[in-house]
Parts: C-alpha cells; sequence; structure tokens
C-alpha cells in the first residue's frame, strides 16, 4: 500500500483491526524512512519486520523533538515550535503535508462539536499568540476561517473580551471561548458570568504563571468563577495532529486514528491495564511524514470505556529511554 492510499484510509477507520493494520504500514514507513527513530529502534534491536502489532511498536521519546529533526521527508511546509518557557528547548514539528493537519482538526473537531460553521470562536491565548509557529494559533485561527461569524483572539485585554461573550450571549450564538488554563483563571475572577450558549474549552499550560493545577481542581475553580456546570478541554501538542476532547468531568475521548496507551513508569515498554496511572504514548496517525508513536511526558489513565484521563506530569526532567541514540 502507497501512502497515498494510506492517507485516504486513516480518516476512516472503524475498527481494532483497521487501526492496527494502517498502524503497522506508517510504522513500517517510519521506520525506513525517518532517521532518527530507525536510529533508535535500531538501538533497541528491534526487526520491524517482526511487528504484528501496535502494542509492540517502539514508542519515540518526545525529547527527541527539542534535538533532533523528526521527519520522513527532507522539506516541509512549516514547522510548529512547541511554548515551552523561557529556559526551555522548545520541540519542533516538521509539517510537510499541512491539509493532513486541517483534516485531523476539522473531522476531530465535527466528531466533538458540530459544524464549526454554527459557532463564533473566542480565542485567549497569551504566550502562543505571542509565538508566531503555535499549532494550536494555527489550529485556532482554522476553525475560524470555516465560519463566517465573527471571531477574535486576545491576549490581555479582557474587557473586549468580556463584552464580545455578553454580545454573543445576548444575540444567542453558540460561541466557544478556548483559552490556556492561566489566562482563563485571571479572566474569570475579573467579572461575573451567566453563560447559557457559550462552551468553554481550556487547554492546559499554567506557563509559570501560577501554581500548577490537577484537571479537577482547574475545572471546580473555573465551573465555580465562570458560573458554569462542565469546562471541557482539548489535549494535543505540538508533537500531534490530531486533538482529542473532553466533555465533562475532564474524561478525554479520541477520534479513531489516535488511540491512547498507558506505560509502566518504570518499565517504558510494559503497559498497563485500565484504571491504573502511568505515562501516556500516543499514537497518531495523521503524524504520517514525521513520528505516530510518541512517548509523551504525561501521567495518566485509561478507562474501560475508552476514555483516558491526564493526571500530571513527569517530575524528572528525562524519560527512561532518551539516552539511547548516544549509547
Amino acid at each position: 500500500m502507497n501512502l497515498t492510499e494510506i492517507a485516504s484510509k486513516i480518516f476512516n477507520i472503524n475498527s481494532d483491526e483497521s487501526f492496527n493494520s494502517i498502524c503497522l504500514d506508517i510504522f513500517k514507513y517510519q521506520s525506513a524512512n525517518n532517521k532518527t527513530y530507525n536510529d533508535y529502534i535500531n538501538n533497541l534491536n528491534i526487526n520491524p519486520e517482526k511487528i504484528k502489532h501496535y502494542t509492540e511498536i517502539p514508542f519515540l521519546p518526545i525529547d527527541f523533538f527539542k534535538t533532533h529533526r523528526i521527519s520522513c521527508k527532507p522539506t516541509e511546509e512549516i514547522v510548529f515550535s512547541s511554548s515551552g518557557t523561557t529556559s526551555e528547548i522548545t520541540g519542533k514539528h516538521y509539517i510537510f503535508d499541512l491539509n493532513l493537519y486541517k483534516q485531523s482538526v476539522l473531522r476531530g473537531f465535527k466528531q466533538f462539536y458540530g459544524n464549526p460553521a454554527e459557532y463564533t470562536f473566542l480565542a485567549l491565548l497569551p504566550s502562543y499568540l505571542e509565538k508566531t509557529d503555535s499549532s494550536l494559533v494555527f489550529m485556532v485561527n482554522y476553525l475560524m476561517s470555516l465560519s463566517k461569524n465573527n471571531h477574535g483572539f486576545f491576549i490581555h485585554n479582557f474587557d473586549d473580551l468580556y463584552n464580545a461573550l455578553i454580545q454573543n450571549e445576548a444575540e444567542n450564538k453558540k460561541t466557544i471561548l478556548i483559552g490556556v488554563s492561566y489566562a482563563l483563571i485571571d479572566f474569570s475572577e475579573k467579572f461575573e458570568f451567566n453563560l447559557q450558549n457559550t462552551q468553554i474549552i481550556e487547554t492546559g499550560g499554567m506557563k509559570g504563571k501560577r501554581k500548577e493545577l490537577t484537571k479537577i481542581e482547574l475545572h471546580n475553580l473555573l465551573s465555580k468563577n465562570f458560573n458554569t456546570k462542565n469546562i471541557h478541554s482539548e489535549y494535543g501538542m505540538t508533537e500531534l495532529l490530531s486533538q482529542s476532547y473532553s466533555i465533562e468531568s475532564g474524561f478525554f475521548r479520541s477520534p479513531s486514528w489516535k488511540k491512547i496507551l498507558i506505560r509502566d513508569v518504570n518499565d517504558p515498554f510494559s503497559y498497563l491495564n485500565t484504571e491504573t496511572t502511568g505515562g501516556i504514548n500516543v499514537i497518531d496517525l495523521a503524524n504520517i511524514y514525521s513520528c505516530s508513536f510518541i512517548e509523551t511526558k504525561d501521567l495518566g489513565k485509561t478507562h474501560s470505556d475508552g476514555t483516558f484521563e491526564v493526571l500530571g506530569r513527569f517530575d524528572n526532567s528525562d524519560i527512561r529511554g532518551c539516552n539511547l541514540l548516544y549509547q
């Protein structure tokens, strides 16, 4: 199967069997064409031809996106960089086919929220807007472009954002306010709200601005401040092209081309059963031209109904396995 055929099938996966089949095709392509991933696999003494199921595929530690070019192609349409803090080395994602990202964004959004044309989008994304290569800003801007309603990006102009929300509520417009966690807290503390037509989606990230909170603590605080029952969440990252969404209670669901596995924190090549906390590994099949198999620094657990939770981050700066290319 060639890449064009694989790409055409990614967004139409309807069973675990088809997911596994496409996984194996993409793994074989990436293990042969992504130099860093190929080196990593070789250092693990793994023969790609012997891999028969996605649970046997080695996951690349996410820190390699900070130190290596993770790509199957020598050129790219755009490069996204992670936000991080001023003292951190940021990860870079080299995007060969931007249309794949757009397809993933749109199809994923439709699965959880419906047609973006029906919404007005308001984005409170300081730290991201101040960058010119943010995948999150690109995603939100793309969703805005699919709707004919008036939209807006906001940084510190809280009065303007509040007035936009009030106007949308008065006009009964379906609105999505998407924002980084610390900015949503700052904004929610300055006004009183009675939101009937607005969904609030937090994208995580205190960026050193506030004390880190668990998802439950964050959602309870935002729910109280915004006077609304449910706070939604988006789980994505620069190194991925697909998003997972939590509609309530911090339980995320992923589109059919994205899967979450939980690894043992003491043995990154072993996986845990549901309801057990460990490191989050992500399979994102939209990452055809980079790496679809990523070992993140997030802690979480899966549930028997297919949902997963994000419970925090690893305290240590290095993840076991990252030194395999330097032996």
